[in-house]
């Protein structure tokens, strides 16, 4: 008899009853047989379960070990130096999110600038920390790109094994030849964003034939944000593909193809949009004003190119055609024909062409025609990352903030290079404090100059002493702890050691410079 023969007859007994059915003999073998032999029977119950633990003794005891299993290959060695232990130290701080001390620094805030200096300078971090890492990443996609190329080899082998890390193997960045098809192919939505944008920073050429692969069956709320991507990189190669998207049935599809080819110099858009403009702006006789015969109509050609016939936000429809020519017009159409630089075009009075009146009756009521050739040519300044339109634009600092368009003097000043735009916005916070200076120093590179750093500090006192509460400057706050100079914390704690104690303010000080402390011994550990 077998051991499931011997099995199925135990069963069988104990479902009859021992009283129904006698006790089975066992004898799978003669040492169970031996072994069942000398079970006691006076009680039949209890002798059965003795049985059955020698049947299943027996059983486990004749299970052979299953083969081993395969050892996986290690993950590729990584060539970059460790992180020195100081920094290892610093890295379990900002993974466990507490700085140790109240008003310290928001270490959900410094843990990009930890992982963007590591990934600059090129160390590795601790192996033990990767899958923390991946973890931190798994619900923080803005990362996720650091992590991939910090945690490098060790990283990608542990996702290839962790289905909750799987996201790395389609982040840009990951290893592998097939990497940036794999990610467009399987990927979320925002991870396809981010992997055509960084393609297009590092090869423009192959993110659109990656773009083109798909186009046809993409969702045009997908579409739109695929083609806003191809501004980084944009060059006279995607013209073709852009010219065909002025075409697409989405309205959104073609005013973001119309708004690329109006910054892609010598497009045949800009050409088109240069030949309405200069019908409609033209240089009096004597090159002292400016005439404006705004476009009557939006014929055809006009909305292929992506002008929509009636303003989205009930503006005068003369006055929103004649604007969105403008805005994609070439800037040097207006310095070539007319033979004047950006400052003097600027300085020249505007009229409308209709009555010699330099405010024209309706459609550009309040600001006139100059306000909207002034709006307008800020705009193509920004498609078309013109600095010297742009500066002048931008002007001086303004004794009393002004808004030039909607957005400005932000995006112009974004314009500039770093150390511009440092300075520009340093003197707007001398003159005007903190008030409307928030998009201004999203537009200055980080860390800020220590001009900066000092007008920000000095603001931020004036700020206090004017009896304004932090809360109000919130937005300024966030920036400044992130962005500030580390070389600014003794004087972001002399203003705490100063405040009113128990003040809100002397709290907000007090957190300010533990950040800019914490930041410059981050900054410090990684210099080894």
């Amino acid at each position: 008899m077998t051991t499931a023969q011997d099995w199925a007859h135990l069963q069988s007994t104990a479902l009859l009853g021992t009283d129904r059915r006698p006790l089975p003999e066992l004898a799978g073998s003669p040492a169970l047989a031996a072994a069942a032999a000398e079970v006691d029977r006076t009680d039949p119950a209890a002798a059965l379960l003795e049985l059955a633990a020698l049947a299943v003794v027996r059983h486990r005891a004749g299970l052979l070990a299953p083969p081993a299993p395969r050892t996986p290959v290690p993950a590729a060695a990584d060539p970059r130096p460790p992180v020195p232990a100081a920094a290892a130290d610093r890295l379990r701080v900002l993974l466990a999110g507490r700085a140790g001390r109240p008003g310290a620094a928001n270490l959900v805030e410094l843990l990009p600038q930890w992982l963007a200096e590591v990934r600059r300078r090129g160390y590795r971090p601790p192996a033990a920390l990767v899958p923390v890492l991946l973890d931190t990443a798994r619900s923080r996609s803005e990362l996720r790109g650091d992590v991939v190329a910090v945690t490098g080899p060790l990283g990608h082998w542990l996702a290839e094994r962790n289905p909750e890390w799987r996201y790395l193997l389609r982040t840009v960045g990951a290893e592998g030849p097939t990497a940036p098809e794999r990610i467009w192919q399987e990927g979320l939505f925002a991870e396809r964003v981010t992997q055509l944008t960084r393609l297009r920073r590092t090869d423009p050429a192959a993110a659109l034939a990656l773009l083109r692969s798909s186009w046809p069956s993409e969702r045009a709320e997908d579409r739109l944000l695929f083609l806003d991507a191809l501004q980084d990189g944009l060059g006279p190669a995607d013209e073709e593909f852009l010219e065909a998207a002025l075409g697409d049935r989405s309205a959104g599809v073609r005013a973001t193809a119309a708004e690329l080819l109006s910054g892609l110099p010598g497009s045949a858009l800009g050409a088109r949009m240069a030949g309405r403009a200069l019908a409609s702006v033209a240089l009096a006789a004597d090159g002292s004003h400016l005439l404006v015969t705004a476009p009557s109509g939006c014929d055809e050609g006009m909305r292929r190119d992506g002008i929509a016939p009636e303003s989205p936000t009930g503006r005068d429809e003369r006055a929103w055609w004649l604007g969105e020519v403008l805005a994609a017009t070439p800037l040097d159409t207006w310095t070539a024909a007319f033979a004047l630089t950006p400052a003097q075009l600027l300085a020249l009075p505007v009229r409308d062409a209709a009555d010699g009146v330099r405010e024209p009756p309706g459609p550009a009521a309040g600001g006139g025609w100059q306000a909207e050739l002034r709006e307008a040519w800020a705009r193509a300044a920004v498609r078309q990352h013109d600095a010297p339109w742009a500066r002048v634009l931008l002007g001086p600092v303004p004794r009393r903030a002004r808004r030039v368009f909607e957005g400005a003097p932000a995006k112009l000043l974004a314009v500039l290079p770093a150390a511009e735009r440092a300075a520009w916005t340093a003197a707007f916070l001398r003159s005007h404090g903190l008030g409307d200076a928030f998009q201004l120093l999203g537009a200055c590179a980080v860390p800020w100059t220590p001009p900066l750093s000092t007008a920000v500090v000095a603001a931020l006192e004036r700020a206090a002493s004017a009896g304004s509460y932090p809360w109000s400057h919130s937005g300024v706050l966030g920036l400044t702890e992130r962005s500030l100079s580390p070389a600014a914390a003794p004087a972001v704690a002399a203003l705490a050691a100063d405040a009113a104690p128990d003040t809100a303010w002397a709290e907000t000080f007090a957190r300010l410079a533990g950040t800019l402390q914490f930041r410059a011994a981050m900054l410090a550990e990684l210099d080894g």
